[in-house]
């Protein structure tokens, strides 16, 4: 494994062609949920930018994850409601050319410090398909605790899939 330099870098709407290119892989989209399509376009990458950059920063932290000035993945924490409302939900993804070289757990790490000094949050909930075990390995690299595993919970691509509670507490 060759550890790689990154950074959390803020949105730019400069980064959509580069974003669609690597969201637009079918090992990434098979992991997420229906809301991020396959084919993956750089209008759908507009699209999810704005939003990064629109978000109440008091409600959320989102990044492009880059190396050497180039756009190798996405992260972000999201305040829930209701009873939850001391709760953030995290999401991400890596380019597959930079998987298994730590950049997930370092990004991980990363926002979930910020996101604990910044949010009014005392846990980060991530929900990793059972069977990706990649993000699993690095939710518990970074810290989290597998809380417990919901079978059939997801649906995707007509096929049942168990997923996993992982949690870290401040």
């Amino acid at each position: 494994m060759v550890n790689i330099e990154f950074k959390l870098t803020p949105w730019r709407l400069e980064f959509a062609g580069e974003f669609a290119s690597i969201a637009n892989n079918y090992n990434i989209a098979k992991y997420m949920r229906d809301t991020f399509p396959h084919p993956y376009t750089e209008v759908t990458a507009e699209w999810f930018i704005r939003d990064c950059i629109g978000d109440d920063p008091g409600h959320s932290i989102t990044y492009a994850i880059t190396s050497d000035g180039k756009v190798i993945g996405s992260i972000g924490v999201f305040m829930r409601d209701d009873v939850y409302s001391k709760s953030c939900d995290l999401g991400y993804f890596i380019a597959e050319e930079y998987w298994g070289r730590g950049i997930a757990t370092g990004a991980i790490r990363q926002i979930c410090a910020e996101a604990f000094k910044k949010l009014d949050t005392v846990r980060i909930i991530a929900e990793p398909f059972a069977d990706n075990t990649g993000s699993r390995k690095a939710l518990e690299k970074a810290g989290f605790t597998l809380e417990g595993i919901l079978k059939k919970s997801v649906y995707k691509l007509g096929e049942f899939h168990d997923s996993c509670i992982y949690a870290l507490v401040r």
